[in-house]
């Protein structure tokens, strides 16, 4: 009878088992901005500077430099807050394990012995009892059948979370990735306005030396001197500033790839030549972009646990259900394992909080901090598609700018070339000369920092668009 009593219970509970989870399934809201036309579309801006081609995992390959492939693989490789991100997707691996076990049968084994006499008077007796050594031991076993679905919703909860640190991490790549391009052509641009500034100095330098004769000659005031030193000063006032800007960021290469800024690798110094992308900016569209994005994906994966967390409130306003069955032996020591101290228990086992008003105020907590999940998602994508919009305004901006200074410099130089050669034959002065090689000196300097500004657009429109991760 008491085995058939157990195949029933057993029964019944094995049908109870295939409940539904209580609380809403997931599913991307339909009024999530993610989905509005407008966010999966064209971009409105860049429609001269980029195209439609997918952005590619790599995209500082675009560069064609071997040394900037090499510093971001090196910085992927060793970034500390890439460390710290991985250490933190183990961190959720560990507690999404920890969220299944809870659908595995627990055990509990426990021992105890000790020498032990009853109190008389509180019996009520006379007689001192006598003494003897009790001992307790057994194992229990119990199976949550999780009917309505809380651990079910807690593992969804946690595996979301776990997906949301994944997405945490790929952010942080993004991130290393162009701030370690960014950095690397800072140098460079630098190197490059140091370059010109250097040929401006020394042209500056020649000016003086023919103002200083033709003044012994008198053929001009003496404040031409002054004048023609002042240029010079307020050039060389100008070095220090882009020696510190190239060292800072040698210092910043350094510390992305995990090292001491004193480690900074020196032969990188050596650069004077800005990045060139040979190619226009390949973007995709906004629905490529906002699946591709980390920050996306970590806000709908946030949402997703929100909304199961509903589910893992919801549970508690039902019964909770385990089968349980234990085994042991407890009695006196004499009778150790014995007939008389064996004991075993099997059924299942109820508990329901009947505290309802407490279990639906969670509950509605829950539900408003899926909204809250949800206002962030949506604020994120308006984020994201801001971000791209802007940065494509902007780098057409600067490149349509680089390219009219381009011009500009090409018109100097040509006026350059044409007054040497007069020069030369004799029929213009050494002044003339020398400020036409002063005024194309200066337009190279405004292309070079054009040219810097159009790379930090650029590398700003590739982190929009999310790249660097796989």
């Amino acid at each position: 009878m008491v085995s058939l009593r157990v195949m029933c219970v057993a029964a019944v509970c094995a049908a109870l088992a295939a409940c539904a989870e209580v609380g809403p399934d997931y599913k991307v809201p339909p009024q999530a901005l993610i989905n509005a036309p407008a966010a999966n579309g064209a971009f409105v801006s860049g429609a001269s500077v980029a195209t439609n081609a997918p952005l590619p995992d790599h995209w500082w390959r675009l560069y064609d430099d071997p040394i900037l492939n090499r510093l971001i693989e090196k910085a992927l490789a060793s970034n500390v807050d890439l460390r710290a991100a991985q250490a933190n997707l183990e961190r959720s691996d560990a507690l999404l394990a920890a969220a299944r076990t809870a659908r595995e049968p627990s055990a509990v084994a426990d021992a105890s012995t000790y020498y032990t006499q009853q109190s008389a008077e509180a019996v009520l007796s006379h007689v001192q009892p006598p003494r003897h050594e009790v001992y307790n031991m057994g194992i229990t076993i119990s199976y949550d059948l999780d009917l309505f679905g809380g651990i079910r919703r807690g593992i969804e909860a946690a595996s979301a979370n776990r997906e949301a640190v994944v997405a945490a991490r790929d952010l942080v790549r993004v991130n290393v990735a162009a701030q370690t391009a960014r950095a690397y052509s800072d140098l460079c641009n630098a190197g490059n306005q140091l370059d010109i500034l250097q040929q401006q100095i020394a042209v500056q330098q020649k000016r003086l030396a023919l103002t200083r004769q033709m003044f012994a000659h008198g053929r001009v005031p003496s404040f031409t001197q002054d004048r023609d030193q002042g240029a010079i000063e307020n050039s060389r006032a100008q070095l220090a500033p882009l020696e510190a800007r190239k060292l800072n960021a040698a210092f910043r290469l350094a510390t992305l790839m995990g090292q001491p800024p004193e480690a900074y690798d020196e032969s990188l110094l050596a650069c004077h030549t800005p990045l060139a992308l040979k190619t226009l900016i390949p973007t995709g569209d906004a629905r490529a972009m906002l699946s591709r994005r980390p920050d996306i994906r970590a806000a709908e994966r946030q949402l997703a646990a929100a909304t199961a967390e509903i589910g893992v409130q919801t549970a508690a306003l039902y019964p909770d259900i385990k089968i349980g069955a234990s085994i042991g032996s407890t009695g006196a020591a004499a009778s150790f394992l014995t007939p008389l101290t064996n004991r075993f228990a099997i059924g299942p086992m109820v508990s329901w909080d009947l505290h309802r008003n407490a279990i639906r105020d969670r509950v509605e907590a829950a539900r408003a901090e899926s909204r809250v999940s949800l206002a962030h998602f949506d604020s994120t994508v308006l984020t994201a598609l801001r971000e791209t919009e802007t940065s494509l305004d902007n780098y057409g901006a600067a490149l349509d700018r680089l390219q009219r200074l381009e011009s500009a410099r090409d018109a100097a130089r040509s006026v350059n070339d044409r007054t040497s050669e007069l020069w030369r034959g004799g029929k213009v002065g050494g002044l003339e000369a020398l400020d036409a090689q002063r005024t194309w000196l200066a337009a190279e300097n405004a292309v070079a920092v054009a040219q810097a500004d159009v790379n930090n657009d650029q590398i700003s429109t590739f982190l929009a668009l999310g790249g660097g991760w796989q």
